[in-house]
């Protein structure tokens, strides 16, 4: 391995290291999921780089969108006030 692979791969380790870090400490949802979005879009690179690009489309695929998507539809869903149990009775406001 020469210099410059060693400092990608050093850049990238140091990336995911600061990311997950600050995924910690975010207390913004939508802002973590975005965060965790990121780590994954890095560890997608480090799998091409590491020559396995299907694990690296899998993971950029799955790991960045998907789940991000999943992450900020459920996030959004409870913060718009709508019962999180679909059996439990609705609130209809004040009785008249």
């Amino acid at each position: 391995m020469n210099a410059g692979w060693v400092l990608l791969h050093g850049a990238l380790l140091l990336g995911m290291v600061l990311t997950a870090a600050s995924i910690l400490w975010i207390r913004n949802l939508v802002a973590g999921a975005i965060a965790l979005a990121v780590f994954s879009l890095m560890m997608a690179l480090e799998f091409y780089l590491l020559q396995a690009p299907d694990v690296a489309i899998a993971e950029a695929g799955i790991g960045a969108g998907l789940t991000t998507a999943i992450f900020i539809v459920a996030i959004m869903a409870t913060r718009s006030g709508k019962t999180p149990n679909p059996g439990a009775p609705e609130d209809e406001g004040t009785p008249e």
